[in-house]
């Protein structure tokens, strides 16, 4: 049975049996990427620790770019709905603010999960577009979420959209660093009051650009 092509020239599976098997690969990218780095991580390498055939696994994944693709898109997507759920319209104030002390959790958590592999994936391994492309929908999905809170316990704000896409490319951005390279001499709880108070004070100062 042919299989339609996917994100990065890749097919997608279509049975169940092909499903486990492409299941299989992605978990052995991750660890190969994660232990040996992405240049020496081989699709060999892959195959082998998938207990698949080379060919197998180019049926699948023509390069190793496509694996790539594959396994940001699927890393974001166990990550995206619990972010959601986070981000879920807030009442108060005091909502937003327990939120956005959430969502800053939340984000340093998922990166602290696998760092090494965070590191491969998102800073060493050269991006094919596909994969940038699943990074923007990732950030546009929260982005658009926050910004319904703000205009809600917000209505006063300039711009909700612009305010929202800023805290979310920031604060993924920070926590990014933070757990690969520290940040100053922050400690995790430290890290997280800090910029949960930067993003509050940011909200509250677009709100007075508005009232100016």
């Amino acid at each position: 049975m042919k299989k339609a092509p996917g994100a990065g020239g890749r097919r997608r599976p279509s049975q169940r049996r092909s499903q486990v098997t492409v299941a299989a690969i992605l978990d052995a990218a991750a660890r190969v990427f994660e232990e040996r780095g992405f240049d020496a991580g081989t699709t060999n390498h892959v195959a082998e620790r998938a207990g698949v055939s080379i060919g197998s696994l180019y049926e699948y994944f023509p390069n190793k770019d496509a694996m790539v693709v594959a396994v940001v898109e699927r890393e974001l997507e166990r990550e995206r709905s619990k972010l959601l759920a986070i981000l879920e319209p807030a009442a108060t104030e005091r909502d937003l603010a327990a939120q956005l002390r959430a969502f800053v959790e939340t984000l340093v958590e998922l990166h602290a999960k696998r760092p090494a592999l965070h590191r491969i994936l998102f800073d060493q391994a050269e991006h094919p577009p596909a994969a940038h492309a699943c990074v923007l929908r990732f950030e546009e999905s929260l982005a658009h979420a926050l910004a319904e809170t703000l205009r809600g316990v917000r209505p006063s704000l300039r711009d909700p959209d612009t305010t929202a896409h800023l805290i979310v490319q920031t604060t993924e951005s920070l926590a990014h660093r933070f757990v690969l390279r520290g940040i100053h001499d922050l400690g995790r709880a430290d890290f997280v009051r800090e910029l949960t108070r930067l993003l509050i004070g940011y909200v509250g100062g677009a709100r007075e650009r508005r009232a100016s």
